[in-house]
Formats: structure tokens, C-alpha cells, sequence
């Protein structure tokens, strides 16, 4: 009987959720995704269940090719909450992919947050300061608290490619670099690109990622808003929204032709942040930020180049 107790105990608790695979196959197979120009890849797709729920709750395709370990391409989220990562357009992360693969020069190094870089570094064959899946934050139902540290062990299994000590350090001052200010931020970003040429890409969804990395600097929250037509209509239920629940400020993200998603922001107290900066909010636009050069824009995509270290004079 107490062996009985003690293995119960000690038996590892199972992650809330599992992926299970629905097809897999070459670009060919999954048309609809607009992969042509990346023949040599090999897809799969994914559903992700949880006991109990009669449906999956997200679905994602995660691509490898050789000996790469698999990225995420696209991740589609069919609950309230979102679980594992957020919703974005695959065909903004190609376009942006393709243009950075035209423009970005072969031995430059591009800072993007850990996923996104794992998605240029597949797409555009350029070099990303992350190369590994690191994992944070742990994106997950706030029914699921508590259990941060199974999710991580799970999708680790499931993604490969841990980080070194190295690599998670660095990234974490990269989250740094986004919730400081402008200049301090621009300053963190060139130390971590040394003395390489460099770019820094962001997506509107970092906003939720980084918020729940450094809530002491970024106050955020979302809300879907149905798309009808009436283009004045939705910005009068956006502001209300926002007047209503203490908001300063907020930008948006298509969804889908029926869906876009606002990022609501407060940092009246706090000071705003590099990132918050380098994206269009209703009181602000990126080409007023000065600490970094704005060079291509796509979507809810913003690509900027690192300006080159300043010598310092003597």
C-alpha cells in the first residue's frame, strides 16, 4: 500500500493537453497554405485536444526540413482563452519571410522574438540571435495556473530544439529590450547583435507575449470584435470598450475577413515602452520612433534596422 501511495506520489502529472496528428506530407498537400515557394519542406498537421472536450481547441501546422528541428507555422485557437500560442496570418509571416530573404543581407543577424525568429530563420535562410524553442511564456488558460512548469516539459518533447542557458539569458534580455524605453531598449538590441549588421522584427501579438513576461511595464488585454462592414461602427465599440475598462490606448490585428482582434494598452504610470513604440496604436505611429530606422511593414509585421553602435568619443 505505500509503495502504491508513493508511486502515485511521485508519477509525473500528464500536461492538460495533447497534440495529435492529422496528416502530414510535402507542400503539395496543403495547397491552401501558400508554401510553393518552400517545395522542400515537410508538413504537419496538428489538432490539440483536452479530456473531456468533444472538439479540439486549437489546430497547427509545424514544419520541418532536413534535420531541422519543427517550427510552427500557423496556429488557429478555437477557445476564448488562448492555449500554446496566438493566432496570427500565415500569409503576413511568408510575405515578410520573402522580403527579408530579398533585402536582408546574408551576414546580418535578425532579433525577432524566439517563435517568429525560428520562422524567419526556416522561410528566409538568415541568420536569428534565436534559433531554439525556448518556451516563454507559457501561454495557457488561466484555469491551467500552476502548471507552467508540465506544459514547458511537454512542448519541449513535442518542438525539440531546447535552449541553451546561453540562448534563454539572452532572450531574456531581449524581453528586456522590448519593455524598456526607447533609447535604453535600441541600446539592448545593439549589444546583443555586436557588431553585425542588424534587424529586429515585431508582430502585434509580442504585445500579449510580452506582457505576460514584464506585466510591471506592460499593462495589456485583448478583445475579438466581429467584423461587419460598418468600419465606424467598430471603432465606436473599440473606444467604448477601452473607455470603459481604463485603457489609454490600442491597436489592431486581422483576424480573418470576419474577425479582428484589439490589443488594449495602459502605461500612463509606467512609461512607454520600446516595443509599444514600434508598433501603430491610435495616439502614436512607428515612424516617430527615432531609436531604431523603420524599414519594412507588412501586416501585423514591423521590420527595423538596429542603428550601428556609436564610437564613443574620447
Amino acid at each position: 500500500m505505500l509503495g502504491w501511495f508513493s508511486y502515485l506520489w511521485l508519477k509525473p502529472e500528464p500536461a492538460p493537453y495533447r497534440y495529435q496528428l492529422v496528416e502530414e506530407g510535402g507542400v503539395g498537400k496543403f495547397v491552401n497554405l501558400g508554401l510553393g515557394a518552400w517545395p522542400e519542406l515537410k508538413i504537419g498537421k496538428y489538432e490539440v485536444w483536452v479530456e473531456s472536450v468533444d472538439k479540439p481547441i486549437a489546430v497547427t501546422y509545424r514544419a520541418t526540413r532536413g534535420d531541422v528541428q519543427p517550427v510552427l507555422l500557423y496556429w488557429e485557437n478555437h477557445i476564448s482563452e488562448p492555449v500554446g500560442a496566438i493566432d496570427t496570418n500565415l500569409s503576413d509571416l511568408t510575405t515578410v519571410a520573402t522580403e527579408i530573404a530579398k533585402h536582408v543581407p546574408k551576414d546580418a543577424v535578425v532579433l525577432a522574438w524566439w517563435d517568429i525568429s525560428r520562422q524567419v530563420r526556416l522561410l528566409a535562410g538568415c541568420d536569428t540571435l534565436f534559433a531554439s524553442h525556448l518556451g516563454e511564456p507559457v501561454i495557457a488558460p488561466s484555469h491551467w495556473r500552476g502548471r507552467d512548469e508540465i506544459i514547458k516539459k511537454y512542448e519541449n518533447e513535442f518542438w525539440g530544439a531546447p535552449a541553451s542557458d546561453e540562448e534563454s539569458r539572452k532572450f531574456q534580455r531581449f524581453a528586456d529590450a522590448l519593455a524598456a524605453d526607447s533609447e535604453k531598449g535600441a541600446g539592448i538590441l545593439r549589444g546583443l547583435a555586436g557588431a553585425r549588421e542588424a534587424y529586429v522584427v515585431v508582430h502585434v501579438t509580442d504585445l500579449y507575449k510580452l506582457g505576460l513576461m514584464r506585466p510591471d511595464r506592460l499593462d495589456i488585454a485583448y478583445k475579438d470584435f466581429p467584423l461587419t462592414g460598418n468600419v465606424h461602427g467598430l471603432a465606436g465599440q473599440v473606444k467604448a470598450w477601452m473607455k470603459n475598462n481604463d485603457y489609454e490606448t490600442y491597436t489592431l490585428q486581422s483576424l480573418s475577413e470576419r474577425m479582428v482582434r484589439a490589443y488594449f494598452i495602459r502605461e500612463r504610470e509606467k512609461g512607454k515602452t520600446l516595443l509599444s513604440q514600434m508598433l501603430p496604436f491610435m495616439d502614436r505611429t512607428p515612424l516617430e520612433l527615432n531609436a531604431l530606422q523603420p524599414t519594412y511593414n507588412h501586416g501585423g509585421y514591423w521590420v527595423y534596422k538596429i542603428p550601428s553602435a556609436q564610437p564613443s568619443s574620447s
